[in-house]
């Protein structure tokens, strides 16, 4: 206890408050100064799968054999409504001219559309004469921003060719020509677009919610600064270490993960702060020195503060075991940010609060009751003082009728657990985008005036041995293919053969996705029944949907892996921290539960609420990380404080208190935590509102349900037991003859 204390006075003494204070400032500025700031060195053109993906070495093939093999094709979409004119495609033909003469940055070629005599061309019209596509294929290296720069210019020479900028034009509007990019390209530019446009509207919003969610609760402008400033320091700091990481290349980071960084930081590092100063509020009504009072507070909290941190910390840490790139790249950004935070809020806020003392939660100072009396002597007045009962309705109702509460809790949250059964999902990354997105709209054209599966052709290829057409009749056969090529010969090895085809769906789709499986089968009977030998090594298929199949299928071998490690961990910390098996069984259930309720319930609104018929692929791993480890951080806090009073107090008791305790604090906590995570459903990426909703859903279970009701009220059913085999809790005998 008082080497804690010595740590207290460490940080937030006399003199070393300010230390401390001068010490962030130092390190915040020189990391500034020395290393860029992460957002300099995102790169959301990373690879997510690795090289010996299926996918991945027929990509490798093409670039090696075919020519255009190694390109990423842009489509641009020419559409007017009543029917392309004949000077449309004139004005199409010039361009092609241009950009194969003088092409565009990072553009590798385009097709000889000028070439074309004027018949030919109106024959690539849709149906009713008012679509055209026409690729611009780029280099398959250029990053999205060197994308966007080559597309930049093909819409620029287009307008002044037209006279007037066509992708500015709204769609199906009256007898004008619109234009839109789409395919791999224009998907790619407007995704990262998405991202980097969020970015600022997402930290204004989180600053702003966090804010005015302190200032309600607390109803105190400076309490509601000082996790502000934490935050704002630890990010300072966070930025810099990310960045240089980044810059050296030991680490990956992208957009996506920056933003959700932020909304972590705000989220569980606000909680953090509010741990110690909801504690530190309750101390001054008790003890009249506020150095005394911080000392305690920090002592009293710092151990479940550090370790609910390190369970966040070393869940966002299995993310490294992850194959999948995203979720890898996840892993270091985010359990830096949470461990920056820990320390800032055992240093930096118990630095600020002793700087600012009581006056920390002006115009509602705590004090105590002999300083309430004299102040009521000096302005003339009788205090009315008395001390304030710490256990709530909650916690009286938790001990008087365990048994309702463990049942209805467990009917609730295994009610909403079971929708999550229900849930569909999706790896389609077209859903994910507004429906007013260019490449969207785009998609959605080609989807209405020709095949969907126009917009990302599969490539299937295959070494027959140098056989000819080997598997095309048998292609052009399959209900699900809209067109098939003749076969092409591999440039560098003759054997190769390749077939584009063209998919009667949505590339993109689960449907789609399931038939790669079914091509590759396919493929290897057909070079079986032509003599080849070990066909299952002789078959390649790249293009979208096959990348789009490995990626759900090693998000899935991820999930399968990475979960049991997460729960795993928990469990092994938990144990350690509270020396008790029974107590370590139940917070990890209830947390799980709590995590498939929260799934449920997340499908029941973006389902039946907002329409969505799946969510995406990538959300149960994401939000299960986020959920188990941070709502882990509730039960620790609110249970630490039980054990404490168990140690002194009948077990009812301690019950009562320690639910009324941390009450206040954890419901304040939960409400920022869900708040910032529900920011995420403002923003217009759907895998991102999705991901938002659930986790907030989550957070508010957790905060609401688990922590309040069900974890005190099986504690209290379990009594001498919830405690086994840990010494330091043995119950008092007082207990067996009081009844409270």
């Amino acid at each position: 206890m008082q080497e804690k204390s010595g740590f207290g006075r460490f940080v937030a003494g006399k003199r070393s408050k300010w230390i401390t204070l001068a010490v962030w400032i130092i390190i915040v500025g020189v990391l500034s100064a020395l290393w860029p700031m992460v957002n300099k060195e995102v790169q959301n053109n990373a690879a997510n799968l690795k090289e010996d993906t299926p996918s991945v070495q027929a990509e490798k093939i093409a670039e090696e054999q075919f020519s255009g093999g190694s390109s990423v094709p842009a489509l641009l979409v020419w559409h007017r409504e009543g029917g392309m004119k004949d000077e449309d495609l004139q004005h199409v033909q010039k361009l092609y001219a241009e950009w194969g003469s003088s092409p565009v940055p990072y553009q590798d070629s385009v097709p000889p559309f000028d070439k074309m005599p004027a018949q030919a061309l109106k024959a690539q019209l849709s149906e009713d004469q008012s679509t055209l596509v026409t690729p611009v294929l780029f280099k398959s290296d250029a990053d999205s921003d060197q994308l966007k720069e080559g597309v930049e210019q093909l819409k620029e020479q287009s307008a002044k060719e037209f006279g007037a900028d066509p992708f500015a034009v709204k769609q199906n509007a009256a007898s004008e020509l619109s234009a839109r990019v789409t395919g791999p390209v224009g998907i790619s530019i407007d995704a990262v677009g998405l991202f980097k446009n969020a970015d600022f509207k997402l930290l204004m919003a989180t600053v702003i919610l966090v804010l005015v969610i302190l200032l309600l609760i607390y109803r105190s402008p400076i309490l509601a600064f000082i996790p502000i400033i934490a935050v704002g320091f630890a990010y300072g700091a966070v930025s810099p270490l990310l960045g240089l990481m980044a810059s050296k290349g030991w680490i990956t980071v992208d957009s996506q993960a920056v933003s959700i960084m932020t909304v972590l930081l705000f989220g569980a590092g606000t909680d953090y702060c509010l741990f110690l100063i909801s504690h530190f509020r309750h101390l001054l009504k008790e003890e009249g020195s506020k150095g005394k009072a911080l000392a305690r507070a920090l002592t009293e909290t710092s151990g479940a503060i550090a370790m609910s941190g390190f369970t966040v910390v070393l869940s966002l840490l299995a993310l490294l075991l992850a194959k999948y790139g995203a979720y890898h790249r996840f892993a270091i950004p985010f359990s830096v940010s949470i461990l920056v935070m820990v320390i800032a809020s055992l240093t930096l806020v118990p630095a600020l609060l002793a700087i600012f003392g009581r006056a920390s939660f002006f115009p509602f100072i705590p004090r105590t009751p002999e300083m309430e009396e004299e102040r009521a002597r000096r302005k003339g007045k009788t205090a009315h003082t008395h001390k304030r009962k710490k256990e709530s309705f909650i916690g009286r109702w938790v001990v008087t009728k365990p048994w309702l509460i463990v049942i209805v809790t467990l009917v609730v949250l295994g009610g909403l657990a079971s929708f999550s059964t229900q849930v569909k999902f999706t790896y389609d990354i077209m859903s994910s985008f507004p429906k007013d997105m260019a490449s969207r709209e785009g998609y959605d054209t080609i989807g209405k005036q020709f095949s969907p599966g126009e917009l990302a052709p599969v490539k299937l290829m295959v070494d027959a041995g140098g056989q000819e057409d080997v598997l095309g009749a048998k292609l052009a056969e399959l209900p699900y293919i809209n067109k098939v090529s003749k076969p092409q010969k591999g440039e560098k090895d003759a054997n190769i053969l390749a077939y584009d085809i063209e998919l009667n769906m949505n590339p993109y789709s689960s449907e789609a996705i399931d038939l790669i499986p079914q091509l590759r089968s396919t493929a290897e009977q057909s070079l079986q029944e032509a003599g080849v030998a070990s066909p299952a090594d002789k078959v390649w298929i790249s293009g979208q949907t096959a990348t789009q199949y490995d990626t759900r299928e090693t998000g899935d071998r991820d999930t399968m892996v990475i979960i049991p490690v997460v729960i795993g961990m928990i469990t092994l910390l938990l144990l350690a921290y509270l020396r008790s098996i029974t107590a370590t069984i139940y917070l990890v259930l209830t947390v799980i539960l709590s995590y498939f309720s929260a799934l449920g319930l997340g499908w029941i609104i973006i389902h039946y609420g907002l329409g969505a018929e799946a969510i995406q692929g990538a959300i149960p791993l994401y939000s299960f990380v986020f959920l188990v480890a941070l709502g882990e951080d509730y039960n620790i806090f609110m249970i630490s404080s039980i054990w404490k009073k168990r140690k002194v107090m009948p077990l009812k008791q301690a019950i009562k208190e320690g639910v009324g305790e941390t009450s206040s604090v954890i419901t304040s906590a939960g409400l920022i935590l869900a708040g910032t995570f529900a920011v995420l459903a403002s923003l217009p990426i759907q895998v991102l509102v999705q991901f938002g909703i659930i986790t907030a859903v989550g957070v508010l279970l957790d905060t609401f349900v688990v922590r309040p009701f069900l974890v005190p009220a099986i504690t209290r059913l379990l009594g001498r037991a919830a405690f086994w085999p840990a010494a330091h809790v043995e119950v008092p005998e007082a207990e067996s003859s009081k009844q409270i």
